[in-house]
């Protein structure tokens, strides 16, 4: 068993923000608006940044005290793949929705971007963020 260490953060090292993330997490969605994007998916590359209240962040090694990694996965797979989107931002709006609603968010970012799209550059994409 390690030794305790409680009291030995000086004050000034406390944890300020706690997060979890889900970072450049990429899945075919059928989106776009153009004739030759409808009905045919596209690589959209999804990243979530969630602010957890402290009270909400697990203090103990336990799975039950977990936010849940897998819901994030899954759930944006659900939603993304349950129908066709025009817009990144329409779908955008959706998963920040689903997440903001979870106990304990305190704050949100919200990113999807096409990598495909041009030849000459990364991706286009969007955010939403409450920061």
């Amino acid at each position: 068993m390690p030794p305790a260490l409680d009291g030995l953060v000086p004050p000034a090292l406390a944890p300020r923000s706690f997060r979890i993330f889900l970072e450049d997490f990429e899945l075919p969605v059928d989106i776009g608006f153009h004739d030759f994007e409808v009905g045919t998916p596209q690589r959209l590359i999804v990243t979530i940044d969630v602010e957890i209240d402290p009270a909400s962040f697990p203090d103990e090694d336990e799975q039950a005290s977990a936010w849940d990694y897998d819901f994030l996965r899954t759930e944006v797979t659900r939603l993304a793949t349950s129908r066709r989107f025009n817009l990144q931002e329409t779908l955008a709006r959706e998963i920040y929705a689903l997440i903001a609603a979870r106990k304990g968010v305190i704050g949100l970012r919200v990113a999807t971007r096409k990598p495909d799209v041009y030849p000459d550059c990364r991706a286009v994409g969007i955010e939403i963020s409450s920061r």
